[in-house]
């Protein structure tokens, strides 16, 4: 962990040209009071998920604040990512019937980590389900615990989120992504938008040799449009509906499908869905499949650079940071109205939003039809993320978090 946090490092000063000098001194001047203060980030993967890659970029950057962060990963093994996996399509609201065993296996897993994690720091941030347990294991005193959910749960499985909400309500506050998740809670409730850096090699400009040279490496034609989808292989992700809608598009204009992705180490069902993906696809040679490794941000980022249109059609979403990613680019962005998505897609201002396969293909169809409205949204869409959704204005909410917090001990 120490050796990719290291090498993800960017010295502060760097985001200067992006969001201005004054950004940067005001997150130096937060985290003044804070300097040398114990914070532990604790989540369930170190790769793969907007979760890892939030942490990966976030924690180099407190460092530089002289904060004392630290981020660990909890184990588990297969049978408790599989119990896990369905906690999190159950609080999506996926059909799930919830069995006792389940619980005592979630439970378990949460008693061995709370052995061997440090949970006495002064700011605790646990991050999403898997980990929520491990409150049990906090310390008498004073330190301060937080639980940051990344998923929906507007809607979620009753019977699984009762059995959290034990535990979650024990924390001293609770930071979700979008206004529609938070519950009622006894506790007071943050909104928090996850966040890109726009210095990592997934977002940070290319050259234009680098970008032809891995369309060449995955066949893909530059001369024709590029329809994108990055995302792991989830079924919340719907790839098989995405190359549904590709299908009717195809009728009407000579385009490509590119679903390119990898799996979190958290996520057992990665494998069944890509085999569902690539039965779909029944050999057409303009769908590119393309299993990318968990951490491959520079082939992303071209893939990204060189489409004619992105689009995100999940069926549930915590947030879909990869439609900030396309927005940066100044990419038109066909997405899912759901979860965090609408947060980011303002309909016909920064992208456009569907429902359906029928209606992700119409909105495709139109902006192929309609270039400069295309370029508009792009344009639109990259101020929106400049303003809302950059990775330093994530770190000042977090250091304004723990201010506020330590006033009210």
């Amino acid at each position: 962990m120490t050796e990719v946090l290291a090498a993800n490092r960017i010295p502060l000063e760097n985001y200067a040209d992006v969001v201005g000098a004054g950004e940067i001194e005001e997150l130096r001047a937060l985290a003044k009071p804070l300097r040398g203060r114990g914070i532990e980030m604790i989540n369930s993967t170190a790769v793969g998920g907007g979760v890892a890659e939030i942490l990966n970029r976030l924690v180099p950057l407190a460092e530089e604040l002289d904060l004392a962060i630290h981020w660990d990963v909890m184990k588990g093994a297969e049978e408790f990512f599989d119990v896990t996996k369905s906690f999190h399509n159950a609080l999506h609201g996926e059909p799930y019937q919830a069995k006792p065993e389940d619980f005592e296996v979630f439970l378990s897993y949460n008693e061995k980590n709370r052995a061997t994690l440090p949970l006495d720091a002064e700011f605790m941030v646990i991050h999403d389900p898997q980990p929520a347990a491990l409150i049990d294991g906090r310390p008498s005193g004073s330190n301060h615990w937080v639980w940051r959910c990344h998923i929906d749960l507007s809607h979620p499985n009753r019977a699984v989120w009762e059995f959290l909400e034990k535990f979650v309500s024990r924390y001293d506050s609770a930071m979700f992504s979008s206004p529609e998740f938070s519950r009622q809670l006894s506790i007071p409730q943050y909104l928090f938008y996850p966040a890109i850096d726009p210095l990592s090699e997934k977002s940070c400009p290319l050259e234009p040799e680098f970008i032809e040279q891995v369309l060449r490496r995955y066949q893909i034609d530059p001369q024709r449009p590029i329809l994108t989808q990055i995302s792991r292989f989830d079924r919340l992700k719907d790839p098989v509906g995405v190359i549904r809608a590709y299908r009717i598009v195809k009728r009407y204009f000579d385009c490509q499908l590119v679903l390119a992705g990898g799996s979190a180490s958290d996520d057992p069902e990665g494998a069944l869905v890509l085999k569902d993906v690539l039965r779909a696809a029944e050999h057409d040679p303009d769908i590119k499949i393309l299993e990318l490794p968990a951490w491959a941000p520079l082939e992303v980022n071209a893939l990204q650079r060189a489409s004619t249109i992105v689009i995100q059609k999940s069926l549930r979403e915590g947030f879909g940071l990869t439609v900030s990613e396309a927005l940066w680019k100044k990419k038109p962005v066909v997405a899912s109205a759901v979860g965090g998505i609408p947060t980011q897609i303002i309909h016909k201002h920064t992208g456009l939003l569907a429902h359906s396969v029928e209606g992700t293909a119409y909105q495709i169809r139109f902006l192929l039809s309609h270039p400069e409205i295309a370029a508009k949204l792009g344009e639109h869409g990259h101020e929106h993320v400049k303003e809302n959704f950059l990775i330093t204005q994530k770190l000042k909410r977090y250091l304004a978090l723990f201010l506020m917090l330590d006033r009210h001990l």
